[in-house]
């Protein structure tokens, strides 16, 4: 089954898009062979969501090798593939998944350009062992000829007038007049612009973008991808699109894309969000936006009174 609908007003109308509902698998092998400048997504983590059925780490990653095959079939010579991961657990013990999923893409010629460390500042609590607050994503690319647009994502420079201090450009600005480069790990954005870190919030429930989706890509995460590794009219996949946040980034962005998703209610979301997204309707957290801090006169950034009058017992039985 087919979802697609023409695009109109806002986006490019020479910009196409597709929402296939569909496992990935079969999907993948109608495909011709480098047909994708990028491919991002976050596959399932194997811990049990709704969309899941938990299985050993074992079998779970021998049912990702068949569709990393056909990843790499489909990515162009000059492309990339940008696999975002955290970790799966079972009976208290982590594993790791990048350093599991490295070894496949390896497998395949793939050649490991960097492991970006997306931060986020909310999240389960977990009791024992300390709260995970950071995924990982692996980009890989191809070739060594491949789509790098750097000065589209660049910061600026904490100290634009730094100068070259000896050699043939002695005195001379040592910088870019366009920025900086933002580096590997992505902590949206008055931290971004300052401290040089990607701080991008994940999707929970006071997020702009939350969807019914239980672990939702952040737009802003995606954009990023699209506008370094894809030029204008590239095409892009997302084999496990979820709510299409991945299509929306691209198509935001004058990229033709493809979506891939098993369950259709996720699909019906992902139309939606486009349709909204034609129309001004959207909503998006906007890439510069600071995350929030807390002023403490919010009621719940003030510690409890119970916790402080307990305190004053303990000081008292010193």
């Amino acid at each position: 089954m087919k979802i697609k609908e023409p695009l109109f007003g806002l986006i490019n109308e020479d910009i196409s898009y597709q929402m296939v509902v569909s496992d990935c698998l079969p999907i993948l092998k109608k495909v011709e062979d480098n047909k994708f400048d990028l491919i991002i997504t976050s596959p399932p983590y194997n811990i049990g969501k709704s969309y899941e059925i938990k299985k050993s780490i074992e079998e779970y990653l021998d049912s990702q090798v068949e569709i990393i095959k056909e990843l790499v079939r489909v990515l162009s010579t000059k492309g990339s593939i940008c696999w975002q991961v955290g970790n799966y657990v079972n009976k208290g013990e982590l594993f790791p998944l990048d350093i599991f999923y490295y070894q496949i893409f390896k497998k395949y010629g793939l050649k490991l350009r960097n492991r970006i460390i997306w931060h986020f500042g909310h999240g389960l609590h977990a009791s024992n062992r300390f709260s995970g607050r950071y995924e990982t994503i692996l980009w890989f690319t191809k070739s060594d000829n491949y789509i790098f647009n750097l000065d589209n994502v660049r910061v600026p420079s904490k100290y634009p007038g730094k100068r070259h201090f000896k050699g043939p450009k002695k005195g001379q600005p040592s910088g870019n007049p366009l920025g900086k480069n933002p580096s590997d790990i992505w902590v949206t954005l008055e931290k971004d612009w300052k401290s040089l870190l990607w701080d991008i919030p994940n999707v929970k429930s006071n997020h702009p973008e939350k969807t019914a989706h239980p672990c939702q890509f952040p737009i802003e995460l995606v954009e990023r991808c699209v506008l370094t590794l894809t030029n204008e009219n590239s095409w892009v996949l997302d084999p496990f699109a979820g709510v299409g946040s991945s299509i929306i980034a691209s198509i935001k962005n004058n990229r033709n894309a493809i979506g891939i998703e098993k369950e259709i209610e996720y699909c019906k979301i992902a139309i939606k969000r486009i349709d909204d997204l034609k129309e001004g309707m959207l909503k998006i957290r906007p890439i510069n936006k600071p995350i929030h801090k807390p002023s403490g006169k919010d009621k719940v950034s003030q510690i409890p009174p119970e916790w402080a009058q307990l305190k004053l017992v303990n000081l008292s039985e010193k």
